[in-house]
């Protein structure tokens, strides 16, 4: 059986047992425009304790309603996983992440504070009043429940003999776990080492502890440095699927997972991680977050296991291992890459989603194989990306504020462009027409007419998904309104229509987050970063 206690490591019987403590719900949805619904957050939490993941930071109960309501949620479902919540030091915030967690079979508190020289200013704590904070907050929340994990916020900027007398005042308060983050993607991987074996060796206590490393991927060092710090000691690594999260993002929960299975070699130590799930998941996130995997991201990406050039295709033809260090199947995929047609049945739909790395229920089948007719009807032949695009797109939920009902484009040299667009809003429908600088502005202005709002276009995309002339365009648009960023993507082999589903998607997503409608509305009223 699996191990999935949190003190896993240095501390149990298994000293080579790294656990695995996933942030997506928290750091990773932090990223402009990754905000996801509250049953996008509950699906992807049972997908993670599916997996194996040890530890689910759930998000940040104090900020608001709906973080809250979601933490609760996700403690109440889990299964095997550890839920926790995140606190800054102060009793309000560690009293509301308690009341969150309270239901999880395994609750964890985890409260920090900033300690560099740089966020002590911040408060404008001295050394002396942030020491005390610090033993006065982790000790209660120590007295709310057993397990309490304690971050010393930009500790790798942090005075080398004050971090060393804030983890022992931490350690003597009640914490379990002492998370060291690089915050801002400082550090180096031989310092991220040293770092973590010193300070094992000099606080005292340490040997009573977990120790865990917590990287962001500012200088493309994440991976390296949670790697280097297993090394120097640390049996905790905290990340995020396909490295989401702010600024250039997180450790990516897939990287040191592979590089630990793969390279046992040197680096013995292992999690309880089922990477055959890897790739589903990895898709999931992508999609409810609105951020694309980049195509040669690795171990996730689209071209991970793609050879283009002959000396290579030739190698592989020969034997895998020549050119390939990973199996696909070992992470979720096949290498299967047949296209079906319109003649295809549900059987071998399942069949080729499952090869590519997505589990689908009976339900979720039906929906699926029906926009996959419409599209085999518009193509000749379905690829593998065709079906990976119609899964990442999905359909309209049935409570969107907004939904595209028809439209008809009229364009081309004689004059402006011409959109003519029916909308439900609420139930309602409405049709307007508006003209513009060609088809796409033409039915964007179209959608404003309909349902006037303020959002600033930051971001329009389109790719083809496939070779040809009948191919699919994926488009992605990013929205911004008032400081609330929201992404939404569509696909389809019509441009135009992938482009005004995918405008009114992230209108849906801005509409909830504002708090205006829908189930699950929310409005974040507090950050981490609000430490007054």
């Amino acid at each position: 059986m699996t191990n999935n206690s949190p003190t896993a490591g240095p501390n149990s019987g298994d000293k080579s047992r790294v656990v695995i403590f996933d942030t997506t719900l928290r750091d990773g949805e932090q990223s402009p425009g990754a905000t996801m619904t509250h049953d996008e957050k509950l699906e992807i939490a049972g997908l993670l304790d599916d997996m194996g993941v040890d530890i689910i930071e759930a998000g940040f109960p104090i900020a608001s309603e709906g973080d809250f309501r979601a933490v609760s949620e996700i403690a109440e479902r889990s299964k095997k996983s550890v839920i926790c919540g995140l606190a800054r030091a102060s009793f309000k915030d560690i009293d509301r992440c308690a009341e969150a967690v309270r239901k999880a079979a395994q609750p964890r508190i985890h409260t920090f504070i900033g300690t560099s020289a740089l966020h002590r200013a911040i408060p404008n704590l001295t050394m002396d009043e942030m020491a005390d904070k610090i033993h006065e907050t982790v000790t209660h929340a120590r007295n709310l429940v057993d397990n309490v994990q304690w971050s010393p916020m930009d500790a790798t900027r942090t005075e080398w003999d004050y971090l060393c007398r804030v983890i022992e005042i931490a350690i003597k308060a009640g914490a379990t776990t002492i998370n060291i983050p690089d915050t801002v993607g400082y550090t180096a991987p031989m310092e991220s080492a040293d770092l973590i074996k010193r300070l094992i060796e000099t606080v005292p206590g340490a040997d009573e502890v977990v120790f865990a490393t917590h990287c962001h991927n500012d200088l493309g060092m994440a991976t390296a440095n949670a790697l280097a710090a297993v090394a120097g000691g640390a049996r905790q690594i905290e990340c995020t699927i396909n490295g989401l999260g702010e600024r250039a993002g997180n450790t990516a929960l897939e990287e040191v997972v592979m590089a630990l299975k793969t390279r046992n070699d040197i680096m013995p130590w292992h999690t309880g991680i089922d990477t055959t799930k890897i790739m589903h998941i990895s898709r999931r996130v992508s999609t409810v977050s609105g951020f694309v995997v980049q195509p040669n991201k690795a171990i996730v990406g689209k071209n991970a296991f793609a050879h283009e050039s002959g000396i290579h295709q030739d190698g592989m033809l020969k034997n895998r291992e020549n050119f390939e260090i990973m199996r696909p199947e070992d992470v979720g995929l096949s290498g299967t890459s047949l296209p079906l047609g319109k003649h295809s049945g549900r059987a071998a739909l399942r069949d080729k989603l499952e090869h590519l790395g997505y589990e689908v229920g009976d339900n979720q089948l039906k929906d699926v194989f029906v926009r996959f007719k419409e599209l085999a009807d518009r193509k000749k032949e379905v690829f593998d990306d065709d079906l990976i695009a119609l899964m990442r797109t999905g359909v309209d939920a049935e409570n969107d504020y907004l939904k595209v009902v028809s439209m008809k484009v009229v364009c081309g040299t004689g004059g402006p462009a011409e959109a003519t667009l029916e909308m439900e809003i609420d139930g309602k429908d409405v049709t307007e027409t508006a003209e513009g600088d060609g088809p796409v502005d033409a039915t964007f202005k179209a959608i404003r007419m309909i349902h006037p709002n303020s959002a600033r276009l930051q971001l329009y995309q389109v790719h083809a998904v496939t070779e040809g002339t009948d191919a699919q365009a994926t488009v992605s648009v990013r929205l911004e309104e008032d400081g609330i960023i929201a992404t939404g993507e569509s696909a389809n082999t019509d441009t135009v229509v992938a482009s005004a589903k995918a405008y009114v998607n992230a209108l849906n997503r801005l509409i909830v987050r504002r708090g205006r409608v829908g189930e699950g509305a929310d409005t974040r009223e507090i950050s981490y970063k609000d430490l007054a």
